[in-house]
């Protein structure tokens, strides 16, 4: 089983245009499609897709447009009534794969409804392979909201418990690397961010400096860095190695939930048991997948192509 937490879920509406978005002006849609969104939700639903075993724990009232929308799509799922109206998220595509977001902020919860989300996690994370803890944080949230969760899950369960990845930005995502998480997503300007080493383009161009970034967490404690590079790949950083894997050729059309789906391919990959070159073959397989798809539409396995793959291993840094 893995659990994932998304405390600001949303409903995501994808617009695709024909053209460049021109700013200012009136343009006709393409296609508009809407799914449940955040990104432990869309997590479940890659996981879902592939029919391996997961749940996702969320915020909303039974009406809430998000939570009737995860029961359409029968996405697994277990959301604690809030009283208030989850999130709408924009997304408009280009023809390229360009995406321009607009995101709202969410309803701001309660210490009291926080606390209920902390304990939902930490009731089902008994007998759970991993916990994945993910997106943004709500208004009203500790900015530490995702480091209590860790600290509350291990508490209760010790050797137990299950693994941990987080997936989210700024400051909500800095304040876990005390906490050794077992695994950390960013994409290349979140690694920048969290290291102090370069910047997100820099980080992009150069995967060895991104390696080295990603390698002054695990020199943190934290388990293991999986940093998303776009259309370059992927590092996967750990105490075992380092690797990079180049993204195969795609004809992105919408780069929408690309990262979340890569965090998916690589847990089901470790669920099978897979190495760290293949788990990083699975990740990347599934991040190209989602980007080649329309809107928020997130691959199954058998979409994916991890033969297409190639994953090299990355020199140490030179000690000084």
């Amino acid at each position: 089983m893995i659990l994932t937490l998304t405390p600001n879920p949303s409903l995501d509406l994808t617009i695709e245009l024909a053209g460049p978005l021109e700013r200012g002006e009136v343009q006709r849609a393409v296609a508009a499609s809407e799914h449940p969104g955040g990104k432990g939700v869309n997590i479940v639903r890659a996981l879902a897709a592939s029919e391996f075993d997961a749940l996702a724990l969320l915020p909303g009232d039974p009406s809430d447009a998000v939570v009737r929308a995860l029961e359409l799509e029968s996405i697994p799922h277990l959301s604690l009534p809030i009283g208030a109206t989850l999130r709408s998220n924009v997304a408009i595509t280009e023809p390229d794969g360009t995406t321009t977001k607009v995101n709202e902020p969410g309803p701001t919860l309660s210490a009291a409804q926080l606390v209920g989300l902390l304990e939902l996690a930490v009731a089902k994370s008994d007998g759970a392979s991993w916990l994945v803890l993910a997106g943004s944080l709500p208004p009203g949230a500790p900015a530490d909201f995702y480091a209590q969760v860790i600290s509350a899950v291990r508490t209760r369960y010790g050797a137990a418990a299950p693994r941990i990845a987080v997936d989210s930005s700024g400051t909500p995502l800095a304040a876990t690397v005390a906490g050794a998480p077992d695994l950390l997503k960013p994409n290349a300007e979140e690694l920048a961010e969290l290291s102090g080493m370069g910047d997100g383009a820099s980080l992009e161009a150069d995967p060895a400096l991104a390696a080295s970034a990603a390698q002054s967490l695990v020199d943190q404690g934290v388990g293991a860095v999986l940093a998303t590079l776009g259309a370059k790949g992927a590092v996967l950083v750990s105490t075992a190695g380092r690797w990079l894997a180049k993204a195969p050729v795609i004809a992105a059309k919408s780069t929408v939930g690309a990262g979340d789906s890569a965090l998916a391919g690589y847990l089901l990959s470790t669920l099978r048991g897979d190495g760290p070159e293949a788990c990083l073959k699975q990740a990347v397989a599934h991040g190209a997948a989602a980007a080649s798809l329309p809107g928020t539409l997130v691959p199954a396995l058998h979409q994916t192509n991890p033969s297409a793959v190639e994953v090299t291993a990355l020199a140490p840094d030179k000690e000084s």
